[in-house]
């Protein structure tokens, strides 16, 4: 079992006069742009996604950073969304054209959502490499990210399903966890699948970085639509035939009827349960280490740290009103146009929408899910 240290050697190191070729061929990026971000609530919500937000900022959304980010990559992209999301997504993302933009009715988990997309291009232009890329991840490093998905898609055409593990650091219990095994023969830089760990408890997760074979679980697949749909064939075979009727019917009159009947049918179920557990336990599945900087932006904790205070201490977000604070260092401050005054209240975070004010303190911002209202 090889010890994987970072950042490893193997790991593609751009720089900015980097000459690394940018589009690859055959290749397609997907963008899947579901969930509602219930950790950034009230800010995000169910018509309101985090995707959609200019969460940091800096004059644009998530997703339209994640399709800059990917565009360059391929001659095409999809974004897969919901239906009531659709209008917006458009809307920041005008160079796509209709078709390029997929929507669900519902949702059924992220493994729908990517096997539809498979079904869609191979029924559209054959066997292609496709990626897996979640709309709402911050990646400053463009070029470095691109360089691992070159390494990515150069495992994928040997039959495996990829996965980009993200170097850790810290031994987060937020994150699930990939452990890599020996360096796969005629792909420098990718590595064999030993296992996926679910999200661990801190002590765990702190056992498994000491090892150095284990990284992040971002969530980012690459893999031919032939591979991905042949291995749901034998694993979820509802699911399977399912998308590939819908792929069918997708681009004629018989839309809107296919998706009425099919998707309540399709099994719900995210991909790595369906397909990166089950495959990887078959000696299926391959890891690229990514040593870029890498952020999901799960809570106001963590979007709080991708942020510069100002020189009273306080991070603001998408507010100019007047902020007091009285002894009270690390507040984060977010939206609303009355005057806010923090006295006494070390790492608070306040919340005003038009909708509802949250205040609490950022070493919760993991409950926020269990708000009721």
């Amino acid at each position: 079992m090889v010890r994987l240290r970072w950042p490893h050697p193997n790991v593609v190191s751009v720089t900015s006069d980097s000459t690394i070729p940018v589009k690859i061929d055959d290749f397609y990026p997907v963008v899947p742009a579901g969930g509602v971000g219930s950790r950034l609530w009230p800010l995000s919500r169910p018509d309101r996604p985090k995707f959609l937000i200019d969460l940091l900022d800096t004059g644009s959304t998530l997703i339209q950073d994640t399709v800059a980010r990917l565009a360059p990559l391929g001659s095409e992209l999809m974004v897969v969304t919901g239906e009531r999301h659709a209008p917006a997504v458009a809307e920041q993302l005008p160079a796509l054209g209709a078709r390029d933009i997929v929507t669900e009715p519902s949702p059924r988990d992220s493994m729908a959502a990517i096997a539809l997309a498979a079904a869609l291009i191979e029924h559209r232009h054959g066997d292609q490499i496709m990626g897996s890329f979640a709309a709402d991840h911050v990646i400053p490093d463009a070029e470095a990210f691109r360089a691992v998905v070159a390494t990515a898609v150069a495992a994928a055409r040997t039959g495996k399903v990829v996965t980009i593990g993200i170097e850790p650091t810290e031994p987060s219990s937020a994150f699930g966890y990939i452990e890599a095994g020996a360096e796969l023969d005629g792909t420098p830089g990718a590595f064999a699948v030993e296992a996926f760990t679910e999200k661990p408890d801190e002590d765990t997760a702190r056992e498994m970085l000491a090892t150095g074979r284990y990284s992040w679980n971002a969530g980012m697949f690459v893999v031919s639509t032939s591979v991905l749909l042949g291995h749901l064939a034998r694993l979820q075979p509802t699911l399977e035939s399912g998308v590939r009727a819908l792929a069918a019917a997708w681009d004629g009159d018989g839309r809107a009827d296919a998706l009425a009947e099919i998707w309540p049918t399709l099994t719900k179920i995210a991909i790595d349960h369906a397909i990166a557990e089950p495959v990887a336990a078959e000696g299926g599945v391959a890891m690229v280490p990514g040593s870029f900087a890498w952020h999901d932006v799960g809570d106001f904790d963590s979007l709080a740290a991708l942020l510069t205070p100002a020189e009273d201490g306080a991070v603001r977000i998408g507010r100019d009103a007047a902020v007091s604070l009285v002894d009270a260092p690390g507040a984060v401050i977010v939206g609303g146009s009355k005057p806010v005054a923090v006295v006494g209240i070390a790492d608070a975070v306040v919340v005003d929408t038009d909708e509802a004010l949250l205040v609490l303190g950022r070493a919760a911002s993991q409950r926020v899910k269990d708000v009721n209202l």
